[in-house]
């Protein structure tokens, strides 16, 4: 069963992409479609039975991929209880963002090209969560990279579109460059990139240390970071977070299913795997902390200046990214899984809906140009309030009643606190979290507020229309304020009523909400309950020292209670700033000018990789061009050589002048040289 619900996907890809143009539209999406909720069915199936069943591990073995000297790799298929949730994870929302396509994309000539790369996206994402070695997972690492480049630069005529592609593969480049070395490191320790050998050979290196730029340092560390560099890059952790925003140039389905089941979760999905060795490494582990801690706190505060509907819920993703990791770097490996699954369900909801949003806005993304919209399209307006609650982690403390995101959010946060008796990056985990809580909260009703209460902006033709001061917390620039259109812009919203989306795009919402509202009570116990053990098996590992989980049921009552008043006070002063005093965000931001500044420019992170980076290397590019290349290489080379051969032709031709006495008295100065060169020899 593993086999077919892998590369069921696959065969999707193959179908859509080689026979789309023969088939047809309806047929390519069709098959891509059935074969996804073939897979997801079956993923189920394998979820109740290895994770919630007496169901067994396995690795099935595909075949031989090559050996070279020491290094032996297979293709196998990894299935333990972690692989069954990411198959639930992955397949469910990626056959119900196909569902969903069907309608959002009906005005797109080119679908079957679309479907094709939903499923290789798909494709690559199963094979990294069913590798059985490192270079496996690296090849669906690299998978995911090439589909995301090929889906957010989709509408490959938008240079926008083609430049948001390029930034998101270069900057994923740099964090599986350092996944690459940690593969190479790994292996060099332990001679095996197969994860049973590589972790059965671990413990026996604790201690052991390497010599790295003069200096001995400990080579588990070192290895663990290497690997959690490309998890930084593939999660869009801080510093190497700038290229998620950006993929919202992708269509909206594209951004749900990257966002939520798919690239941003491989590196969440990599630190739970590899736990064996980041255990072992507890340095990594507070780098891994502080990391995820600083990205939380910095996603939030860039979340309440933006206006595009999707860039809100994108860097809302950021910033549940950085719970994960904060989970997982105080060793709260399944707490970290936990979120990762409940988010899958609201996040998916929430960009899917924004999707729906747009559609009823005629592809218009910005939120001052919305308003009032419950009335005219009330499904969807419920479908964003419950993927709200879910996000914000709407709940109360010590009962069993609350949304999805409650019970996993609100853990992270405890396990931190639980944590920081010895360790001050987990009091800064702890701190940050409980902050972000608040911000989460704040945005994430002010896109609700913005966008379905209130009055419908004026039209854009009105010279008034884009006032950069209304209907925001921190106002744009002027130049900013004009309106985002989407990828048909030309089916402008004005004189149009909006309305409720097709019934193949409202079904994937009522499907994701259900998710939204139950995953979290009915799977709490068995992901980070007390049937953690008995649900993981060896899939998660943890050392005898780590009592996390023991530690979490000892923390004081109020602990509980710090996210649950964060969350209603966000929302309550995001109901005084929108609904009951709107005048109060012109005021914050006349008052707070420079924060408004710092905020709106994303903390300059694009601004400062643009002077340091970006334009060094195209300095260095044009003198290797127009220096090295231009000059040197071809000045000296073949148009060098080239050049003087044409400069000598002129010189020989301007000789050949015709005249007989220029003949005869060259040949005259020859003689003559010819003389006085045998009467110099004689005299010697």
């Amino acid at each position: 069963m593993i086999q077919a619900i892998v590369f069921l996907p696959l065969l999707g890809f193959l179908i859509a992409g080689a026979l789309g143009r023969s088939i047809g539209v309806r047929a390519s999406e069709f098959v891509t479609t059935s074969l996804l909720f073939a897979a997801a069915a079956m993923s189920w199936v394998v979820f109740f039975n290895i994770g919630l069943g007496e169901g067994h591990a396995s690795v099935p073995l595909l075949g031989n991929w090559f050996t070279s000297g020491a290094l032996k790799v297979d293709w196998s298929l990894r299935l333990d209880t972690l692989t069954a949730v990411m198959l639930v994870v992955v397949n469910t929302v990626s056959s119900l963002v196909h569902l969903y396509s069907i309608g959002y994309m009906h005005e797109d000539p080119h679908r079957p090209r679309f479907f094709a790369y939903l499923s290789l996206f798909t494709f690559a994402m199963l094979m990294l969560v069913t590798a059985d070695n490192l270079l496996q997972m690296f090849f669906g690492w690299e998978g995911v990279g090439l589909a995301s480049y090929l889906l957010i630069g989709f509408w490959y005529e938008k240079p926008s579109a083609c430049a948001a592609a390029i930034k998101a593969f270069v900057v994923n480049r740099v964090g599986d460059f350092g996944f690459a070395l940690g593969i190479f490191l790994v292996f060099r320790l332990t001679q095996s990139v197969t994860f049973d050998e590589v972790f059965a050979n671990v413990p026996g290196l604790e201690g052991n240390v390497i010599h790295v730029f003069g200096l001995d340092v400990d080579s588990l560390t070192v290895a663990a970071l290497l690997l959690f560099m490309g998890a930084m890059g593939k999660s869009a952790q801080f510093f190497l977070h700038t290229w998620l925003p950006d993929a919202m140039e992708g269509p909206t389905p594209v951004s749900a299913l990257i966002h939520a089941a798919t690239m941003v979760t491989a590196g969440v999905f990599m630190v739970a795997r590899l736990s064996p060795i980041f255990e072992y490494a507890p340095d990594a582990l507070t780098f891994v902390t502080v990391i995820g801690a600083t990205t939380a706190f910095f996603a939030a505060t860039v979340g309440l200046v933006q206006n595009d509907i999707k860039r809100v819920i994108a860097y809302s993703t950021c910033s549940q990214l950085g719970y994960m990791f904060v989970a997982e770097g105080v060793g709260g490996y399944s707490l970290g899984v936990f979120h990762l699954f409940t988010h899958a369900f609201f996040k998916a909801l929430l960009f899917l809906g924004a999707g729906s949003v747009i559609h009823a806005m005629h592809h218009e993304q910005d939120m001052r140009n919305m308003g009032g919209l419950r009335k005219d399209i009330p499904f969807t307006f419920a479908m964003m309030t419950i993927g709200t609650l879910s996000l914000t982690g709407f709940g109360i403390p010590h009962t069993e009643l609350g949304f999805a995101g409650f019970f996993s959010k609100d853990a992270i946060i405890e396990a931190a606190f639980a944590a920081s008796a010895h360790s001050k990056a987990a009091m800064y985990g702890f701190i940050a979290t409980v902050v972000a809580a608040g911000l989460t909260s704040f945005y994430s009703w002010r896109l609700v507020f913005m966008t379905f209460f209130g009055t419908r902006a004026v039209p854009a033709e009105d010279p008034h229309a884009h006032d950069p001061h209304a209907h925001v917390l921190f106002h744009e620039h002027p130049e900013e304020a004009e309106p985002h259109h989407e990828e048909h812009a030309e089916h402008g919203h004005g004189g149009h009523a909006p309305h409720e989306s097709p019934l193949v795009m409202l079904v994937p919402l009522a499907v994701l909400a259900t998710g939204a509202v139950v995953a979290g009570f009915m799977l709490e116990r068995y992901f980070a309950g007390h049937a953690y053990g008995e649900f993981w098996k060896e899939a998660l590992f943890t050392r005898e020292r780590n009592h996390l989980l023991h530690a979490m049921h000892e923390i004081p009552s109020w602990v509980s209670f710090m996210p649950f008043g964060m969350m209603v006070g966000g929302f309550l002063v995001s109901l005084y700033v929108y609904i009951l005093k709107p005048g109060t965000a012109q005021a914050l931001a006349a008052a707070f000018p420079r924060l408004y500044q710092f905020l709106l420019n994303k903390w300059y992170f694009d601004e400062l990789y643009d002077y340091l980076l970006v334009r060094p290397t195209f300095a260095l590019g044009r003198l290797l061009w127009k220096g090295g290349d231009g000059r040197i290489i071809d000045g000296l080379g073949p148009d060098g050589v080239a050049a003087r051969v044409t400069d000598g032709s002129r010189l020989v031709v301007r000789l050949q002048t015709g005249y007989i006495y220029h003949y005869a008295f060259a040949m005259l100065i020859g003689v003559a040289a010819v003389i006085s060169w045998f009467v110099a020899g004689g005299t010697r």
